[in-house]
């Protein structure tokens, strides 16, 4: 007999396929009808390479405004013998708005040439390729930059080059183009607070160019391009790693070869210290640089980088030194992981923790954006547009201000203190807003062969090693090697919106070690989410210009990076504040031994001790918005 829900579910899956294809074919129809059509165009650049770029642009005699993303990314529009429609899709929005769609990329990547580095320096190319934009004849002169992560991560230096037809920007989950800026000092998000980031040992895995890749010989026209594209992309196919496994090796610079991975830029870049010459010359933006951009910033609560993104706005509207362009940065922070805006739902879930309705009108601000600046539209986005808009997890609401943080949020220190025994969930750590007379300091060991697992918190590309957002700390706080300091429960809900700051005066029988801290909303049922989290690796306590080792018996004061947040802390919740002196494979692992750590295999356990005492004033200094500083927002549209 046969199996008619078999064949039901067969038909089904073909039907859905036939409808899956012809949608695909639709959209190359669709753009077809009215775009005109110009892949693999090889740009040139001052110094003779040549940049493989996709031109989209409207079927009209007028000359029209252009949308640019420059990527290290593949685009091309075939892939394992199929067409991929997702950059046709993108060009659709933007030609039926009367925009040229510009896709390119970076130097050294798939089709384009020359050799390739994170940033696709030199930051010339950028200001190459506007000019060369500028002067086609369908163009009507104006370029706006749009991406996310890699894509929105070369925009800032290229910025400081004030090309004049570089109108308008909207960088997206940018941090990776961040070098140093105020109290940041990440290069890229390499580092945090002295300490690797491990991010990019598994992107790079899979991104980085190896030294014998294959390469188009020079010469090929775009007729060959296009037609040898069909069936050859320059992709590589990386083996899928196991990252909770694979970034655990030692040396760290080792993790990409024990993969049998590419020889690429890992190994020099892991050898370079948070002050290396390097860093600033590649494609990072530092604040000694100008901008000349308007800028419409995004940003996330579980992004990887949300400090140093959001100290860009702020220095950025406080020192550019072209008041049109001081005055028109506007910023986005969302309740999302990295670069993931659109999925918010209408009961948007990050990690574990739902956070209510954080869907935005994105895309029509975003080309309301472009409208102004490109084509002269007045329609009102400067006025209508808060300077920022954010959403406060907890109240779960989107809410604007003219700053960020919010004018009349006031820093308000919570203090540490204890009997000596603040190690794990069931100790006596406390927060309060008064010193403790009599507070005794906490000691814990801290193993770099057991270190503290992360779980959740603000990462992006880890693969399985670590998942982003918010999870419930509770079993991660059993840990004797986790000081866990709570405040009694609120009387009054409180809204926590801005940088966090906090101190720490520690000692170490170790010539160096890392601290972290990681702030956590604690719900009356004892569910603790994780807000944020930062770390300091303490021989770069006194800059990161120079290492000044530990001695034991001796007090150190650290100021640790800022966190950010905006969360509402309702009645009867409790905020907590973990430290401990590992958060793996987030952070690497401090060996302990005072040496590279990239290239060593063995650690040294360190007895550490937090100090709280009216000498040593361990302490957290909240941003508490006043009842009525924020307004909620009416942006969201559904």
């Amino acid at each position: 007999m046969p199996n008619y829900r078999q064949i039901i579910l067969l038909l089904t899956l073909l039907l859905s396929s036939q409808v899956f294809l012809g949608a695909q074919d639709n959209i190359r129809e669709q753009l077809e009808a009215i775009a005109i059509i110009d892949q693999k165009v090889m740009m040139p650049m001052r110094d003779g390479i040549r940049l493989a770029t996709d031109i989209y642009r409207p079927k009209t005699d007028q000359p029209v405004p252009i949308i640019f993303s420059k990527t290290p990314y593949n685009f091309n529009s075939w892939g394992d013998g199929e067409e991929r429609t997702r950059t046709y899709q993108r060009a659709i929005e933007a030609v039926k708005r009367g925009y040229a769609y510009v896709v390119q990329n970076e130097r050294g990547r798939y089709f384009s040439e020359g050799k390739w580095d994170i940033l696709g320096p030199p930051t010339t190319d950028g200001y190459d390729a506007f000019s060369w934009m500028k002067n086609q004849e369908w163009s009507n002169g104006k370029i706006a930059t749009l991406g996310c992560s890699s894509t929105a991560e070369w925009q800032m230096a290229v910025a400081a080059l004030d090309h004049p037809a570089h109108a308008a920007m909207v960088p997206q989950g940018y941090g990776a183009g961040v070098g140093r800026v105020g109290r940041f000092h990440e290069q890229g998000n390499w580092y945090r607070g002295g300490a690797q980031q491990m991010l990019f040992t598994a992107w790079l895995y899979g991104v980085q160019n190896d030294e014998f890749r294959p390469r188009i010989p020079e010469g090929a026209t775009q007729e060959d391009l296009i037609r040898i594209s069909r069936f050859f992309d320059l992709a590589p196919e990386m083996p899928r790693v196991d990252w909770s496994e694979g970034l655990a090796h030692l040396p760290v610079q080792d993790i990409i070869k024990n993969q049998h991975g590419s020889k690429g830029i890992y190994f020099d870049m892991i050898r370079r210290k948070p002050n290396d010459p390097a860093w600033y010359k590649g494609g990072l933006y530092h604040d000694d640089m100008p901008f000349g951009v308007p800028s419409f910033w995004f940003a996330s609560w579980y992004d990887v980088s949300t400090g140093p993104n959001l100290e860009l706005y702020n220095h950025v509207r406080n020192n550019a030194k072209d008041p049109e362009v001081a005055n028109n940065q506007y910023l986005v922070i969302a309740p999302t992981l990295h670069c993931a805006y659109t999925r918010a739902t209408e009961n948007t879930i990050v990690g574990e923790r739902s956070v209510g309705d954080a869907r935005l009108n994105y895309d029509e601000q975003i080309y309301a954006w472009f409208d102004y600046w490109l084509k002269g539209e007045k329609n009102g986005f400067l006025e209508e547009t808060p300077k920022v808009q954010y959403y406060t997890m907890g109240s779960n609401k989107w809410q604007h201000a003219d700053t960020w943080p919010p004018e009349s949020a006031k820093m308000t220190t919570y203090y540490f203190s204890s009997g000596g025994q603040a190690n794990s969930l069931y100790g006596d750590g406390r927060l309060s807003l008064q010193p403790t007379k009599g507070s005794k300091p906490d000691k814990f060991a801290y193993d770099p062969m057991n270190p503290v697992p992360s779980y959740g918190g603000n990462v992006c590309c880890t693969g399985n090693a670590v998942q982003g957002g918010a999870f419930d700390q509770q079993v991660m706080e059993t840990r004797h090697d986790i000081l866990v300091y709570t405040s009694e429960p609120l009387e009054e809900g409180i809204e926590v919106s801005g940088f966090i700051e906090s101190t720490l005066y520690v000692s170490s029988d170790a010539k160096d070690t890392d601290f972290t801290i990681k702030i956590i909303d604690v719900y009356p049922d004892g569910t603790a989410y994780n807000l944020d989290e930062t770390i300091q690796r303490a021989r770069y306590r006194e800059g990161y210009d120079q290492e000044v080792f530990m001695k034991d018996g001796e007090v150190y004061k650290l100021e640790m990076t800022p966190m950010s947040t905006s969360n509402y802390f309702a009645k009867g919740h409790r905020i907590r504040v973990e430290i401990s002196s590992s958060n793996f494979p987030r952070f690497e692992r401090n060996l302990n031994t005072g040496g590279n750590n990239y290239d060593e295999s063995k650690g040294v356990i360190a007895h550490n001790t937090i100090h709280h005492s009216a000498d040593h004033p361990t302490q957290i200094r909240l941003p508490i918005v006043q009842s009525s500083a924020a307004s909620p927002t009416s942006s969201r549209r559904d």
